[in-house]
């Protein structure tokens, strides 16, 4: 009977092809697919705002079914989805992935602060010229994993895979202060009944997950329970699956993030191609559509668009790549390896392009709906530059480096 020897026979090939991918390979390649379909939409989104069958599209979205609206359910309920695996992500890297020490958690970290701060505040320098536009000030703060990841994935291997980890990480971290700006900075009445409701629930999956409960439908039923407790408490109820996520058990697997013993991780790649693929997409063609029907060439020039577009194109960029040049000039950390510069500064471009979860928060900002319409076009204006910008410098970049020689 022959043998395989040096892994290079049939039975060793059959076991690579069915070895189970990484869960940051895995991630990063759904998540590219994801953008582009995101992109798609959202361009589909502007099509039809403006064709014929706009009245029907804003007529549908604003249709009440219950006792919420189509574009209610769509922003409150089925974003719960993209906000649980947002969760589910950040629990994970936290806890056994790429920010689970203190040395791979500065640099993104330190980054995506920056990344957060600078925009807001020219936001502020830029719209606050008009009163009553101060509430926006997050609005360029976010940076949308998916469509970056996917501008990114356009340029294959000429992007070091430590940019496209980078970009992940930051983002990741930039998720984590988007939650936390949407539970404090738009939480309007509270009811302490419905608030108390949700402690309990709460309180008793974290238990089932002391208790070591490693079966995912009890902690599907009371995330359920826990996102109807937190609508009712008049906080945004999406914010219930950033806190389901924190309880769904997780077993640490170095080496190998697919554990199929491990709740969260199961979770985790069953829901990702629903998030990438229809959840994303269905707000992005829901929340990108504005009629530009009343907005002339001036438009971007307003204070609220300017606001935003400067914020994501230039505040992003300038935060990110200035937190990551000054804390390696400083020799608190390393700009990633194998990249340039150049690269670096390209990679921060794609940080400006904040999509998903900016449009998220400018509907949370803004009731009425002209000033809801000048976000979307400065979200769009914004995050269209800086995918542009990023794209070109980091194509450039890569055309110019020669390939290195030991």
């Amino acid at each position: 009977m022959s043998m395989d020897h040096g892994g290079t026979g049939p039975v060793q090939a059959l076991v690579r092809k069915l070895r189970p991918k990484s869960a940051i390979r895995s991630f990063l390649h759904s998540e590219a697919a994801g953008g582009i379909v995101l992109m798609a939409a959202a361009a589909l989104a502007m099509i039809v705002a403006n064709s014929p069958l706009g009245p029907d599209y804003f007529a549908v979205l604003h249709h009440h079914i219950g006792p919420l609206s189509v574009l209610h359910w769509i922003d409150d309920a089925l974003m719960s989805l993209f906000f649980l695996l947002v969760g589910l992500e950040i629990k994970r890297e936290l806890v056994d992935g790429h920010l689970s020490t203190w040395a791979d958690r500065t640099l993104p970290t330190i980054a995506a602060i920056s990344g957060m701060a600078v925009p807001a505040l020219l936001y502020l320098a830029i719209a606050t010229r008009e009163p009553g536009l101060a509430r926006g000030w997050a609005i360029p703060s976010a940076t949308d994993i998916a469509f970056a990841i996917g501008v990114m994935a356009l340029l294959g291997r000429r992007v070091p895979a430590s940019l496209k980890l980078f970009l992940t990480t930051v983002a990741i971290v930039d998720d984590m202060g988007a939650v936390a700006v949407i539970a404090l900075a738009y939480t309007h009445e509270i009811s302490g009944l419905a608030l108390l409701a949700a402690a309990l629930v709460l309180g008793i999956l974290f238990v089932l997950n002391r208790l070591g409960m490693t079966r995912l439908w009890p902690y599907l039923v009371g995330a359920v329970l826990l996102w109807l407790a937190v609508w009712m408490s008049g906080i945004h109820a999406t914010i219930a699956g950033v806190l389901a996520a924190s309880v769904i058990p997780i077993r640490r697997s170095p080496g190998a993030p697919d554990a199929q013993n491990s709740p969260l991780h199961r979770l985790e790649h069953a829901l990702q191609p629903w998030v990438a693929f229809a959840v994303v997409p269905i707000f992005g063609f829901a929340n990108a559509g504005v009629s530009l029907a009343g907005f002339g060439m001036g438009t971007l020039l307003l204070p609220l668009p300017l606001g935003v577009a400067a914020g994501l194109f230039l505040g992003k960029q300038v935060g990110v790549f200035g937190a990551v040049w000054l804390s390696s000039r400083f020799g608190w950390t390393r700009r990633p390896s194998g990249a340039s510069w150049t690269q670096v500064y390209g990679t921060a471009l794609l940080c400006g392009i904040g999509f998903t979860m900016s449009l998220f928060i400018g509907g949370l900002a803004f009731a009425d709906q002209v000033l809801v319409d000048e976000v979307k076009i400065g979200v769009l204006a914004g995050s269209i530059l800086s995918a542009l910008a990023g794209y070109l410098v980091l194509r450039r970049s890569a055309t110019g480096r020669r390939p290195h020689r030991p």
